[in-house]
């Protein structure tokens, strides 16, 4: 069995610097049209000068003959300027601002400390219509670590969207019912990026067998019960839910050690994933809105016109992957994917 679906979008993606980007870029841009692009990197890309110059070495990047286009994001800090804000949103290649609370995740040390410094910086983004894109997650000690993402929504989050309601919002990686309930309630233009892993691991993947660093991400993996919410989300057909992997390479070194770092590597099979769960609950038809149609949708660009082709055809995946001059292990490394990338047709030029 085959499916042809209008040529998807990565809408939150992590593709490093130097020759890691080099070496991982290609899986994405076979598959996407666009992706955004965390700004995360070391040190973060906090002015629109940094962002840009990053996207021209994405670009510089791409292998010959390939389409895609990166779509750029500024890094938050409590002394964000909204004069910044401003210059961002008149770059054509910035699409939002990320809110990375400080000690939250991979080189989130530069991340908001004080939400209230922020907040001409979001008034600025609220009067431009720039997105803001949210890591949701309280750093709080005293929080449980699966009880992150539901206090910072209580927090932060929503009391920030009744403050600003005409700002655009995506809440990034959801993991939980709460943050599916806080969109689905939530006025104005508020959405959500889903990750396949999230959609087909629950937090028993984290201990099957033994302690497996190569599922640990953050947010991490929850309770089977939120897989399934995300998942009713995904399938839904609601758009205000949509396709981001938050795919997020590690050398392996990194990953399998006594502090092992956070975040799983999809871009390999990211698609293939993604059709994985959907098939799970009959709703393969559903895939192409969730994949190609929603977040354009939402980020007021236009939706696709070429198209991807995937076969219902197992493959294994190889046990790791060039990764610069370290190696990177895949989810399902040395396992079967059910779904194979078949052919590619870009959108004409």
């Amino acid at each position: 069995m085959d499916i042809t679906l209008t040529r998807p979008d990565d809408w939150h993606l992590h593709l490093r610097d130097g020759a890691q980007m080099a070496a991982v870029l290609p899986f994405t841009a076979r598959r996407f049209a666009r992706a955004v692009v965390m700004p995360n990197l070391d040190p973060p890309l906090t002015t629109v000068a940094a962002v840009r110059a990053y996207r021209e070495r994405i670009l510089a990047a791409l292998p010959a003959g390939m389409r895609f286009e990166p779509l750029m994001t500024l890094y938050l800090t409590d002394t964000t300027a909204p004069d910044e804000i401003r210059r961002a949103r008149a770059d054509g290649c910035i699409v939002g601002a990320k809110l990375y609370p400080a000690g939250a995740t991979t080189h989130s040390a530069a991340g908001v400390r004080d939400i209230g410094r922020v907040l001409p910086a979001l008034a600025a983004m609220e009067e431009v219509g720039l997105p803001l894109q949210v890591h949701a997650e309280a750093t709080d000690p005293e929080v449980d670590v699966f009880d992150r993402e539901r206090a910072f929504i209580e927090r932060v989050l929503a009391p920030l969207h009744e403050r600003f309601p005409a700002l655009p919002l995506v809440l990034e990686h959801v993991t939980t019912r709460e943050g599916v309930a806080f969109v689905r309630g939530a006025g104005g233009r508020v959405g959500a990026t889903i990750t396949a892993h999230h959609l087909l691991l629950n937090r028993n993947a984290l201990f099957a067998g033994g302690l497996r660093p190569h599922h640990h991400c953050l947010p991490v993996l929850k309770r089977e019960t939120h897989r399934r919410a995300l998942l009713e989300a995904a399938v839904s057909g609601d758009p205000r839910f949509f396709l981001g992997t938050d795919s997020a390479p590690h050398p392996r070194g990194a990953k399998e050690s006594g502090c092992g770092c956070a975040g799983i590597f999809t871009a390999h099979a990211a698609l293939e994933l993604y059709a994985e769960a959907f098939e799970s609950v009959g709703a393969l038809e559903r895939l192409e809105a969730f994949a190609a149609f929603h977040g354009a949708d939402f980020y007021g660009l236009a939706r696709n016109t070429g198209t991807v082709t995937l076969a219902r055809e197992g493959w294994t995946v190889p046990e790791d992957y060039p990764f610069g001059d370290a190696r990177v292990v895949a989810l399902r490394a040395g396992a079967t994917v059910a779904w194979r990338l078949l052919a590619v047709e870009a959108d004409p030029a």
